[in-house]
């Protein structure tokens, strides 16, 4: 009943020595990484779930928990090569999904929103997802293949393929934004050379009215040299563009 549960175990772990530098060798990897212990455990508990064996399923899951600080649902599904790295306290629910060569850092969520049995309430992550420590991803939707979660996200609606998914609540990166090796595994979500949205739309205001002020400035004084009548207006601080930046980074 169980001959299959671990015949993928050497990809796991080649997938684990791959994915993390620390990693040194195989029985390193089998021996001394709570986040494989995890997904072993689950793969046991996830048969007894559909053989109906519901109690022993969640004693399992349960001492895996003790054993790893891990927590996943016996009916939960996880795909093949997935890495949890660290993974203490994380938390994956019953009705989430997790596709082949996923990567969930330590804190992370997989959370349902609605209390209603027997109906998809967690979400589903696509083949190649990151999702960063602390990231809390809830509700019945998809991440699409290869997106990234930030760490400390709060994502409560649809991240699409490629995107990245960043603050809380939640804003998308869109692919077409990132960079071109958008499927390169990004530790803890992190893309290299990214910015967030916010951040650049706040920037680009800021830029503006420094501009707007200096051409106002400029016509005023065109103004006054052409003699035209030009009341002025209390000076307040001018506008340091620099220094705004800076707290918007």
């Amino acid at each position: 009943m169980f001959s299959n549960l671990f015949a993928n175990l050497r990809g796991d772990i080649q997938s684990i020595i791959q994915r993390d530098p620390a990693a040194r060798n195989g029985w390193e990897v089998l021996t001394c990484y709570p986040g494989l212990h995890a997904v072993i455990l689950h793969r046991w508990a996830h048969a007894c779930w559909k053989l109906n064996l519901k109690w022993v399923g969640r004693f399992i899951s349960y001492v895996a928990r003790i054993i790893t600080g891990i927590e996943i649902h016996p009916g939960a599904t996880i795909g093949r090569r997935v890495f949890i790295d660290h993974g203490f306290g994380v938390v994956i629910g019953e009705t989430a999904v997790v596709g082949d060569d996923c990567t969930i850092y330590q804190g992370v969520t997989l959370g349902g929103t609605t209390l209603v049995a027997g109906t998809k309430r967690h979400p589903t992550l696509e083949r190649g997802v990151i999702v960063g420590a602390g990231a809390q991803v809830l509700g019945a939707f998809t991440v699409g293949e290869y997106a990234k979660v930030g760490s400390n996200a709060v994502v409560i609606k649809p991240v699409p393929s490629g995107a990245t998914a960043v603050g809380n609540p939640a804003h998308i990166i869109r692919k077409e934004e990132q960079s071109r090796s958008a499927q390169l595994f990004a530790a803890y979500g992190v893309t290299p050379n990214g910015d967030d949205p916010l951040s650049k739309a706040l920037r680009a205001l800021v830029d503006h009215v420094a501009r707007q002020d200096e051409q106002i400035e400029r016509l005023t004084n065109t103004m006054r040299e052409a003699g035209l009548c030009c009341p002025k207006v209390a000076e307040g601080d001018k506008l340091d563009s620099e220094q705004l930046n800076r707290l918007v980074d």
